[in-house]
């Protein structure tokens, strides 16, 4: 079918929505786009709904100012303009966006975009139409900020474009918002290395642009390596990339530390990827990060001693919490198990597994921390953590992280690879029977 002009795409499909809507806490924050009025110094007089909306919009929708980095040091905005439309290169075109894992929400879109998508009237191969989506916040975890031209005057990143994706209801890579599911298919480091300017991230590591890329290349869909900007390791000494998989979001009430190799709380953990990882602007303190063997890369850059004026992180922390809090591990889907062998695994787990992942929880209530020789496996990433060992890790919900594999770096590609681990490194004497029915036991979680 013949794609309309751009100037009608822009128009017809995009401009009906309004991207500013109002906020009504009454209506239990029907449409977090717009945020609600806040007052972040009284968030004990707030009712608890009031919290999880303005968190729910702090991270669908809060950059905490991070576009100074992203569009203001990256130029990442000019590079999805491309030169056509005011930036430099051939541009990002939604096919292009949607390939290298970025979402759209179905439900950010108009009328107009829905019929004018359906009817095949958008021209997907247009880096304008992903400029107009990014101006829409159709673009899941990434807001672009309108020149008022109809480009880019710049962008930034939320919590949700890393700990969201889509159900894929409308078509593959658009869809409704599942938040706190970990983005698999997102290529953290073939999209920063859109950039025209990694000049700064190279002067932070030490090493050249060239260097930078090739890291950035090594990391996949998926993954992403926040130590790196800590210790500057890229790589393991057997040659692999040092990124380790986005992990899950959800079901972390009640969860005592909840990153591969513990760190902090999570609104710890908040602040750390709002401030150091996103560059948003914010106040953090960590003084571990002034150990220049460990983290030269940190100690070098204050990283444990940053102040922001103002401080666009802090403030929203606690609503922020309030949301994750309230993510709950998402049950897997109809048929996707064995019913009757799932009851027989229930009892071999409560026998063989359940020292460590204790239900409810699937971790330990209390310190959820060992070894690596502990749990069968190499120290490296570990040894890149303050304390050096790995979390037990929740294991409701396991179906969403089947892409990439299990584990913090993906080493076992299925739950048959991860039990014959545990049976061999903990010497559990599981019968071929009794492993086939622990993995369905993991697959109804």
């Amino acid at each position: 079918m013949r794609q309309i002009t751009l100037a009608i795409a822009l128009l017809s499909a995009f401009g009906c929505k309004n991207n500013t809507p109002s906020f009504d806490p009454a209506a239990g924050g029907a449409d977090e786009r717009a945020a609600p009025a806040m007052d972040h110094d009284r968030d004990d007089d707030r009712p608890r709904r009031f919290r999880l909306s303005e968190g729910r919009h702090i991270f669908r929708f809060d950059t905490f100012g991070d576009e100074d980095f992203w569009g203001g040091t990256l130029l990442l905005h000019q590079a999805i303009e491309g030169s056509a439309h005011g930036g430099v290169g051939a541009g990002v075109s939604p096919k292009t966006a949607l390939t290298v894992g970025l979402k759209v929400d179905v439900d950010a879109l108009s009328k107009a975009t829905v019929d004018a998508l359906k009817a095949r009237k958008v021209n997907l191969d247009d880096p304008a139409v992903t400029v107009a989506l990014l101006t829409s916040n159709a673009v899941v975890g990434v807001t672009g900020f309108s020149d008022g031209k109809g480009g880019l005057r710049t962008l930034g990143i939320q919590c949700a474009f890393c700990h969201s994706t889509v159900d894929n209801s409308f078509a593959p890579g658009i869809g409704h918002r599942l938040d706190g599911w970990p983005n698999r298919d997102l290529n953290v480091g073939a999209i920063v290395n859109l950039s025209p300017d990694l000049s700064a991230v190279a002067a932070l590591l030490g090493v050249t642009d060239s260097a930078v890329r090739q890291v950035l290349k090594s990391w996949g869909p998926g993954k992403f390596d926040a130590e790196l900007f800590l210790d500057g390791k890229a790589f393991r000494d057997d040659g692999k990339s040092a990124a380790t998989l986005i992990p899950a979001a959800f079901g972390l009430a009640g969860v005592n530390l909840h990153t591969y190799t513990g760190w902090g709380s999570i609104p710890y953990w908040n602040a750390f990827v709002a401030i150091l990882e996103m560059h948003g602007k914010g106040n953090f303190y960590d003084p571990r990060l002034d150990d220049k063997i460990k983290f030269p890369v940190a100690a070098r850059a204050g990283s444990g001693h940053v102040k922001a004026d103002p401080d666009l992180v802090t403030s929203k922390l606690a609503a922020l919490h309030d949301y994750q809090l309230s993510l709950q591990a998402p049950r897997p889907p109809e048929d996707s198990f064995d019913e009757e062998a799932a009851r027989r695994g229930q009892q071999v787990f409560a026998a063989k597994c359940a020292q460590c992942h204790v239900a409810p929880l699937y971790t330990e209530p209390g310190w959820n921390m060992h070894t690596g020789a502990e749990i069968g496996i190499d120290t490296f990433q570990a040894d890149r953590s303050p304390d050096g060992h790995y979390r037990t890790t929740p294991l409701r919900g396991l179906f969403t992280r089947e892409k990439g594999g299990f584990f913090h770096d993906g080493r076992f590609a299925t739950l048959n690879a991860v039990v014959d681990h545990y049976d061999s490194a903990l010497k559990l004497g599981l019968s071929a029977p009794q492993k086939s029915d622990l993995v369905e036991f993991l697959k109804s979680l």
